[in-house]
């Protein structure tokens, strides 16, 4: 038991220790060699003070120098130890904050996913709210009330249409209409042509960019965006949109013509 701490022992100094305790032994036994040999124990009692005091201070000298090297290097070694320590520490943080930027942005998309996911399922029901809008701008302009070009069935069948979720039914039969008509006052009065068309468009294009501006806070890339401008709601905005900058203030303004029917 007590060889092996001692094994134990000496496999813990570092080598320049034992080097140092190496040569310190072999000093001594040097010193008390030379004692023995050329003194004697006897005189060297007997010696002066002062020569007893200049002997051991050149004997011991070296080992004083021996010893303050051996401490320079073991100084040297720890101080590298702790610069290799703070290195990996570092790099450990560097780790933490590139593994907490890769948390962070993955909660972002998480949170982004989950607002686009919101916002889709709000895009529905303002896709049903803009599709009964285009059907009563449509009847106010085709229908019996308007030009009378549409049947009262075939007006059924469009709403039976928009019923089973199609929402926009009306808004593609509103961008062949416009197609068709080649007089743009005709064009300007299918949108602005009566208070009542006025009021439909103004509700339609006032819905619309509020979803607009909605899909821009969600989807930086503007996919949504872009899909929703393409979809033929985003075709009767674009066609309604410049009869709205050319009617005048009465009827393009959505705050005058309002923006509810009263039936």
């Amino acid at each position: 038991m007590t060889a092996n701490r001692g094994l134990l022992f000496a496999k813990a100094l570092d080598w320049r220790i034992r080097l140092g305790l190496t040569l310190t032994v072999g000093w001594l036994l040097l010193g008390v060699s030379y004692i023995s040999a050329t003194i004697g124990w006897r005189n060297f009692g007997s010696l002066p003070a002062a020569e007893l005091g200049s002997f051991l201070e050149g004997a011991f000298a070296p080992l004083a120098f021996l010893w303050l090297v051996v401490g320079y290097f073991l100084q040297q070694k720890e101080l590298e130890q702790n610069t290799n320590a703070l290195l990996a520490q570092a790099q450990e943080i560097q780790r933490s904050a590139e593994q907490a930027v890769i948390q962070s942005e993955k909660m972002a998309q998480s949170e982004i996913h989950a607002r686009q996911t919101t916002f889709l399922q709000i895009v529905n029901t303002v896709y049903a709210q803009l599709g009964s809008i285009t059907g009563l701008l449509f009847i106010s302009s085709q229908g019996a009330t308007g030009e009378g070009r549409v049947s009262p069935q075939e007006m059924s069948q469009l709403f039976s249409m928009l019923s089973a979720q199609d929402t926009e039914t009306f808004s593609r039969r509103l961008v062949e209409t416009h197609l068709q008509i080649a007089d743009p006052d005709e064009k300007y009065a299918l949108f602005y042509g009566t208070e009542v068309r006025a009021r439909h468009s103004n509700n339609f294009l006032f819905s619309f960019e509020r979803l607009m501006r909605r899909a821009q806070e969600v989807d930086p890339d503007d996919m949504i965006r872009d899909s929703i401008l393409a979809s033929a709601h985003g075709f009767v905005y674009r066609i309604a949109k410049p009869h709205q900058t050319n009617a005048p203030r009465e009827l393009a303004d959505h705050k005058i013509t309002g923006r509810f029917i009263d039936f």
